[in-house]
């Protein structure tokens, strides 16, 4: 049974400040397949710093260095698809063909498609002699569920990125392990340090602190 007991803050795998483990079960067997660690308020807090901080810089960046990052993405999800198919079974009892063909590939269809948008999206323009233009809000919280995970997480994830903001993610922690992948995706596409963060955790302690944080 493999352990993932760190979390992903500030562009590093870090340890929890308060040491609480659980089990991710795979549904069609009842049987744990890996332990992870659960979060905290303290935990939320750091990862929002870190966000916030980044949002200093990455807010500012261009149109074309926000492409290039979601092509990196992409070249990286589509040598973990496989895999995150594999774990997606595992972890949510989705048959192999439906974790492949649907789940997995319309994590990879959001990034694709907000790539595309990116592309001819105008941030800037004049509306007759009004001057617009579209700013990130800020740091982001992402709370996602269990069914159809990577869906969920992406079509946050894309956005976000797509719009300059910095983010702290939470996904659910039954199918908690496909996000762990996609960390790692992010990690070796250059995400910049801060800009994305994975906080695992119950909904009523790291999704509350979350929700309710300034």
């Amino acid at each position: 049974m493999k352990e993932y007991l760190r979390f992903y803050i500030n562009g590093a795998w870090v340890d929890p400040f308060l040491p609480k483990l659980a089990d991710v079960i795979n549904p069609a067997t009842e049987e744990a397949i890996a332990v992870i660690s659960m979060g905290s308020p303290a935990d939320v807090n750091v990862a929002v710093q870190s966000a916030k901080t980044a949002l200093y810089t990455y807010s500012k960046s261009s149109k074309d260095e926000r492409i290039a990052l979601f092509e990196r993405i992409i070249a990286c999800y589509k040598d973990r698809f496989d895999e995150l198919a594999h774990i997606i079974s595992d972890e949510m009892g989705a048959p192999m063909s439906l974790a492949k063909a649907a789940q997995v590939a319309t994590g990879l269809g959001h990034f694709s498609t907000y790539l595309e948008l990116l592309k001819t999206y105008d941030f800037e323009e004049m509306l007759d002699k009004t001057y617009l233009k579209k700013e990130p809000i800020g740091v982001c919280a992402l709370i996602t569920p269990w069914n159809w995970p990577i869906n969920q997480i992406t079509c946050k994830v894309a956005a976000a990125l797509a719009a300059g903001c910095c983010m702290v993610l939470k996904p659910s922690e039954i199918t908690p392990l496909n996000a762990i992948i996609f960390t790692e995706i992010l990690e070796k596409a250059g995400v910049p340090k801060g800009v994305f963060n994975l906080i695992q955790g119950e909904g009523a302690i790291v999704g509350e602190a979350l929700a309710k944080h300034p």
